[in-house]
């Protein structure tokens, strides 16, 4: 169970409002008036809590349950101890997610305006909106309804936040379009300067970065990552992008809709990624590439060259998967051999 004093637990719901929130179906013999008060963990769940099984060497935390029901495969079905009530999904871990969004919703934020807050009187509050101490909106601003703005954040001049955003304390918003339902962990900074400079031995002479960072709906940064405006054209955020934290996103930088990049990756300026294409944990991809959608890039790689749709690559300099497999196990043969 959650800790109450962080988190607000909603319910109970029937086993048959559960099925219809997660869209799954009601196993033989489960009763759909049954209630159930919580989510929690297969080992952890008690008789008036949900669990879910989604791989399957947890197999044995399944059978050893003591939660009242349980989200599962068809398959796994009958791996269930005597007495849990099931529900059936062929995506177990999304029914689930549905399922605990069902009982911790976020809340929706309490109307305010810190007295410490700072609020140009040209800017645009809508409806609903809650504004935490030291937060400053620049002049022309235009915040969506129900937003929550938390402490220290500075939103810059004519920013555009759409409805239900979060803005983590301490974020620094500039130069940036920004969709609706967007959430914003504290500590991120969006629409600073691209790193962008004419090099020479005369010294380097920065170029101004005259563009900005539109970012789509149902986007979340996550915390401390930075995503830079535009030199001219514009970087691009498309809607559905899950950015962990500590990512670095150069100018001019586009991501597709539903792009998943993994904590510390950093991608150059002008690369462009197509839709659901992923990088994990530290990847490093190099300016003016394509990578093309539902892309695969490990962790560690070095990306040198375009990416086809959806291709895996991995290691320095990145090649397609099981060239990197077959170039790792060599190099591991050739090291035993000379030992």
């Amino acid at each position: 169970m959650a800790d109450p004093r962080f988190f607000t637990v909603a319910g109970p719901f029937t086993l048959a409002r559960l099925a219809e929130i997660s869209g799954a179906d009601l196993a033989p013999g489960a009763d759909p008036a049954s209630e159930y008060s919580d989510v929690a963990s297969l080992d952890q769940a008690g008789p008036g809590q949900i669990s879910f099984l989604d791989n399957r060497k947890y197999a044995d935390s399944f059978l050893a349950s003591k939660a009242g029901a349980a989200i599962v495969h068809p398959d796994m079905a009958d791996k269930a101890p005597a007495g849990m009530a099931l529900l059936l999904s062929k995506d177990p871990y999304r029914a689930y997610a549905k399922v605990a969004q069902a009982f911790y919703p976020v809340p929706a934020p309490q109307p305010w305006v810190a007295p410490s807050a700072f609020v140009d009187p040209t800017a645009k509050i809508g409806a609903g909106c809650r504004i935490e101490h030291g937060a400053v909106i620049g002049a022309r601003a235009e915040i969506g309804q129900r937003c929550r703005i938390g402490a220290n954040v500075v939103i810059g001049d004519g920013v555009v936040l759409g409805d239900d955003c979060i803005v983590g304390a301490n974020s620094t918003v500039q130069f940036a379009m920004i969709g609706s339902r967007v959430n914003i962990y504290p500590g991120v900074r969006i629409g600073q300067d691209g790193f962008g400079f004419a090099m020479g031995p005369q010294g380097h002479l920065k170029v101004p970065q005259l563009g900005r960072v539109i970012i789509g709906d149902g986007v979340e940064v996550g915390a401390n990552t930075t995503i830079d405006r535009g030199a001219g054209p514009d970087t691009i955020i498309g809607a559905g992008c899950m950015i962990d934290n500590l990512v670095q996103i150069g100018h001019n930088v586009q991501l597709g809709r539903g792009c998943v990049i993994v904590a510390q990756v950093g991608i150059s300026g002008s690369t462009k990624l197509g839709d659901f294409a992923a990088a994990a944990g530290q990847a490093g991809i190099a300016g003016h590439l394509t990578i093309g959608p539902g892309a695969r890039i490990a962790a560690q790689a070095g990306v040198a060259k375009n990416v086809g749709a959806g291709e895996t690559v991995g290691g320095t300099p990145a090649v397609p998967q099981m060239e990197w497999l077959r170039q790792s196990a060599l190099l591991s043969k050739m090291v035993r051999r000379k030992g």
